[in-house]
């Protein structure tokens, strides 16, 4: 029934894996390895086509300070945390209210509204891409902050709250029942209660969020045009020249723009794994 452990399958099982993993590792690793070495190249290099060969000279600080000094990079990633920041907080903050009601409350609509935020996931964002920007146009929110904010917000929380709804739920009812004898009002059971045990499951959630909406590329071409509020994923495009383009700047670039979630991940790492394995055993 469960997956037996690779120490105890046979010879044939434990040469193939000892064998396909250190293959699959390094075809996983070659794209970003190439970035990296791009990013360090010469102009002359690319130009000679040495694109995976050791590189003739090393550009590495020339590359990545030109990244700043040439390009609004440093805009980009204002703009990036400007954006990623509120949207991670009212996405998770608004997940976990709904989540906690969906979890601990019992009304006549409760399935069905939890049926709507699953459905919700499945809907392809593209086809929701003329309505959107038209909303914005409509409330005066394009190629502002707030209209990222506000439909990452907004398209997440169906993700977050099935996430937070299924931690919550694992919740003994007793301890609630038992903080509402007392006389504790139901915000306060919420602060002081619910969200301290579900703390691992809120990292891990953030951690997510915050990688989703930082990554995002397609929303930031329809609803920016404006460097003063493009983000960072945005922004490499821009890099691209019309007739030329500098790729070890754009490699140098895209280095930068994945240092902030990677730090993250490991900042947060401990945290992350408890939530994701947060309920996986009993005891």
């Amino acid at each position: 029934m469960f997956p037996q452990p690779i120490q105890k399958a046979g010879r044939f099982t434990n040469i193939s894996y000892r064998t396909a993993l250190p293959i699959s590792i390094v075809m996983w690793l070659l794209p970003l390895i190439a970035v990296m070495m791009t990013s360090i190249r010469s102009m002359e290099d690319i130009n000679t086509g040495n694109y995976w060969g050791w590189p003739s000279e090393f550009h590495f600080i020339e590359n990545y300070a030109q990244v700043f000094t040439s390009t609004a990079m440093g805009q980009y990633l204002i703009n990036s945390l400007l954006i990623t920041l509120p949207a991670v907080a009212g996405a998770v903050a608004l997940s976990t209210l709904g989540g906690y009601a969906l979890a601990k409350y019992r009304f006549k609509a409760n399935v069905w509204i939890f049926a709507a935020f699953i459905a919700g996931n499945f809907v392809p964002f593209q086809i929701l891409m003329i309505p959107v920007r038209d909303l914005t146009i409509a409330f005066g929110l394009y190629d502002t902050h707030w209209a990222l904010i506000f439909f990452h917000i907004a398209f997440q929380s169906g993700f977050c709250t099935l996430f937070m709804r299924n931690f919550i739920v694992g919740i003994p009812d007793a301890l609630i029942e038992a903080a509402r004898v007392e006389g504790v009002s139901e915000w306060k059971i919420f602060w002081h209660v619910v969200l301290p045990l579900v703390r691992p499951a809120l990292a891990a959630l953030s951690v997510l969020v915050f990688t989703f909406i930082w990554n995002d590329f397609f929303w930031a071409l329809v609803l920016v045009q404006s460097d003063e509020v493009r983000p960072v994923t945005a922004g490499l495009s821009s890099l691209q020249g019309q007739w030329l383009a500098s790729w070890q700047l754009m490699s140098a670039g895209a280095i930068v723009a994945a240092i902030p979630p990677v730090v993250l991940f490991f900042t947060m790492q401990r945290h992350f794994i408890a939530g994701l394995t947060l309920g996986a055993t009993k005891g």
